[in-house]
């Protein structure tokens, strides 16, 4: 292996050909998505990856750096390697900080790299925003398309992050329309190497359920989401579009179809879930999405596949199967 020093790296290759190749910044870059990603443009883009948590290697050819986006040294990037495009899939998850730590890293971070966006005349934005901002409530409709109001703001401290993300993208959207910022709210994101909470539970041996719910559920492989930003980087449409297929399966099924035992637990008093919860240590299924575990939050993916001409090509077949083959004893 080659151990140099990253900043003895050339910012831009001599070659004609290499100065017509896209510079893309990708955050989020310890993550299993952004480095799907990562993998699908590197033949044809100069990539900078960087992430808020961890260094990671990506090979000789892809700076990676790990940064604070709130510290100066992030804006040294941007003078640096002169990005054409920023694809933002850096969002903390609830699990992984304290509360005010992630608000920074997740919202003050997003502000800073959209303004180092707009002041270093960036041409296109993507950022990952999540369903969950629609949040889980017993009276949402049967298909939620992008108009509908963001509600996890009114139930659930750990939710506000990513409805303020969005309501800061959005502000950006429509100040700087030069930006070219398109926000996407992905369904569940699974798949190999994704860590979140549904992930956790389909892999497990046993998982819990609220007896009485089994709400419809959405889910995309990971493979299908890293093309879907790809289209999306590559035709700047603005706005916000979900992303999700156009089938769904009630929770509980999905559970049997992946080969877990289920756990019933008692969903009343309130209280009582969160007790049990925490006796059994199951962090992969936080007190904050238990309403996502009871009400349905179905969306409507059809505007994202008609504007971007995508279409799903793992099915939840696939999706199943691998959770089955790949069970994680408890």
């Amino acid at each position: 292996g080659d151990h140099r020093d990253l900043h003895s790296f050339p910012t831009r290759r001599s070659s004609d050909l290499e100065k017509r190749r896209p510079q893309i910044l990708v955050t989020g870059a310890a993550g299993a998505l952004a480095q799907q990603v990562i993998s699908r443009l590197r033949d044809t883009c100069n990539l900078v990856a960087v992430d808020f948590r961890e260094q990671v290697y990506l090979g000789d050819d892809i700076p990676s750096y790990c940064i604070d986006f709130n510290k100066r040294s992030f804006e040294d990037l941007f003078r640096r390697y002169q990005f054409d495009g920023v694809i933002h899939l850096g969002r903390i998850m609830s699990s992984q900080l304290t509360r005010m730590r992630r608000y920074n890293a997740n919202v003050l971070g997003t502000q800073k790299l959209l303004d180092l966006s707009h002041k270093y005349n960036i041409k296109r934005v993507v950022v990952l925003s999540t369903f969950h901002v629609y949040g889980a409530v017993a009276y949402n409709p049967a298909l939620i398309d992008e108009e509908a109001p963001l509600k996890s703001a009114g139930l659930s401290a750990d939710l506000i992050d990513s409805v303020e993300l969005e309501n800061l993208a959005n502000i950006y959207l429509w100040r700087y329309p030069d930006l070219n910022i398109t926000i996407l709210r992905p369904c569940n994101i699974v798949g190999p190497g994704v860590r979140n909470s549904i992930s956790t539970l389909l892999g497990m041996e046993r998982a819990p359920v609220l007896a009485g719910f089994s709400p419809m559920m959405q889910f995309i492989h990971i493979d299908d989401m890293a093309d879907a930003i790809v289209l999306t980087y590559n035709k700047p449409q603005r706005g916000i579009f979900n992303v999700a297929p156009e089938d769904w399966v009630a929770y509980q099924h999905a559970l049997k179809l992946c080969g877990c035992k289920r756990i019933p637990i008692p969903s009343i008093p309130p209280l009582l879930p969160r007790l049990i919860l925490r006796t059994l240590n199951l962090r992969s299924f936080p007190s904050y999405l238990m309403h996502f575990f009871k009400y349905p939050v179905v969306i409507d993916g059809r505007a994202f596949a008609r504007e971007f001409e995508f279409t799903q090509r793992r099915p939840l077949k696939e999706i199943f199967r691998f959770y089955r083959e790949n069970k994680k004893p408890v």
